[in-house]
Order: C-alpha cells, then structure tokens, then sequence
C-alpha cells in the first residue's frame, strides 16, 4: 500500500470523537482524495504531516520540543517521507528521530487532526494538514535533543510549559486514548 492510500484509509476509518474534529477530518479527506501529492512535502497547497504525542510509561509526562523555527513546544513529527508507507508509522519514525527513545511504540488509529500555516522547508507560505497520533515510552526512556530541536523535555500533564495552551485539546485527547 503507499503512503497516500494508507493516509486516505486512515482517515477514512477514524471515528473523530467532536464535530470539530469531523469537519477536519472530511475536509483531510477531500484534499487528500483530490491529490496523489498530497503526502509529498513538494505540494505547495499544503501537504500531510505526522505527528505524535509521546506519553510517558505511566502516562503522567508528555515530551515537547522546542522548535527552533516556530519557538514554540510542540509535539514531536514532521514531514512525511519517500520511504513511509504508513502515516502511523511516519509519526512514529518522526518521535523517534526527534526524541532518541529507543523502544516507542504508538497507536495506529489517530488521536487528533489539525491544519495550519506555515513556511518550511519549501521556503513559500504553504499549510499542513497534521495528523495526530499517540505513542508510548518505555519505562525510564530519557529523550536525547537532535539538531531538530532547541530543548526538548518531559513536561507533566497538569503543568505544561507557557504558550502551549493550543495542545491543551492535544494532549487531554491522548491521554484519554492512552
């Protein structure tokens, strides 16, 4: 299967738990179904991205990088890839990258859609359509900041970092999942 028909199925069979997130979800749908680049960073009218909120063992703790073009914590993802052939898993490979944690695991159903501007690595103005998952450290996993991050740190649920208020919804969704 590629990438863009893993992406369309994917979306196809989640269940968005509010109405918000089923406005988002068939709008995901309709660009997704109208392009066959859609999963490729080169589509400048916005493009798939993966993301994963990455939980603790115990489920207490989220990790969040700082993000050095956006400067703001965020949850751990990005671009998809030539070689994904599964958006769990390009989010899964992304947290990985990104946290140095060996040994996470995530779910394969999403847990939260979001669209935004923004300008990457394209270099022009251009939107991505993230689709949100939840992955899960080992117990005792110690993140190890890349070159793809400013800081990078557990956070406890109850206590997140200032300016983060926007991954409130994030967040809650996966705990609830995990």
């Amino acid at each position: 299967m590629t990438l863009h028909a893993d992406t369309l199925s994917t979306l196809d069979e989640w269940k968005a738990p509010t109405a918000t997130q089923e406005a988002l979800r068939q709008a995901f749908l309709g660009f997704v179904a109208a392009r066959e680049d859609t999963c490729e960073r080169s589509c400048e009218a916005g493009h798939i991205t993966a993301s994963a909120v990455v939980l603790d063992h115990a489920a207490e703790r989220v990790l969040l990088t700082l993000h050095p073009r956006v400067g703001r914590w965020l949850q751990l993802g990005g671009h998809c890839e030539p070689s994904d052939t599964a958006l769990a898993e390009a989010a899964l490979r992304e947290a990985a990258e990104e946290s140095g944690i060996s040994g996470l695991t995530i779910d394969t159903e999403p847990v939260h859609l979001d669209v935004h501007p923004i300008t990457c690595s394209l270099g022009v103005p251009t939107r991505h359509f993230d689709v949100r998952f939840v992955a899960h450290a080992p117990a005792g996993a110690e993140p190890v900041r890349s070159s793809e991050s400013d800081d990078l740190r557990w956070w406890p649920i109850a206590a997140l970092p200032a300016g983060s208020e926007d991954l409130t919804e994030l967040i809650a969704a996966a705990v609830e999942q995990a």
